[in-house]
């Protein structure tokens, strides 16, 4: 795999050789982050990170930090790895644990960006409800959704774009102040 753009542009990393996870194709990747424009000094969480491409590319494109939540333990070893490749550290970090077990030790954790790509199987609108509390009012919540599905409806974030590559959606909602 390699990032798309931003200061590391260009460069490979690697991506775990398992069935537990799906990278998210370069283009789409880049449609993602070509919305989302400037994260300069943003904070981004990962969530169901598998290879790490999502933090890695907002890492590139600037964020301030990003924290990388998988649970599978080779793809967070991966990522671990892909930290020390790029010279991330400090900067990223991954922890190893569910989302969901993740969100519940750190109810309290707010960023300005949250990446979902969820595991299709898992991919339901109430996972991703519980997770909304992680994002800053104003933020942005990206979703890669099943392409042939209804956008899932997050109370207390309006649905703001949504981009469709085949078999898959990239769905951007913004939370609303409360």
């Amino acid at each position: 795999m390699r990032v798309v753009a931003g200061r590391l542009g260009g460069r490979s990393f690697d991506s775990p050789h398992s069935n537990r996870t799906h990278p998210m194709s370069e283009r789409m990747r880049g449609a993602i982050f070509n919305s989302l424009g400037d994260l300069y000094g943003l904070t981004v969480l990962d969530a169901y990170a598998g290879s790490g491409a999502l933090a890695i590319e907002a890492m590139s494109r600037g964020a301030a930090s990003a924290l990388a939540v998988e649970q599978n333990k080779t793809a967070a070893d991966v990522i671990q790895r892909n930290i020390i490749g790029l010279s991330l550290a400090g900067h990223l970090k991954v922890v190893r644990a569910s989302i969901h077990g993740w969100s519940a030790n750190n109810p309290d954790a707010q960023f300005d960006i949250m990446l979902c790509d969820p595991p299709y199987a898992e991919a339901n609108a109430s996972n991703i409800q519980k997770l909304l509390r992680h994002v800053k009012a104003g933020g942005i919540v990206v979703l890669s959704w099943p392409g042939r599905t209804d956008s899932p409806v997050l109370d207390g974030a309006d649905l703001v774009r949504e981009k469709f590559f085949g078999d898959a959606q990239a769905l951007f909602y913004r939370k609303r102040a409360t």
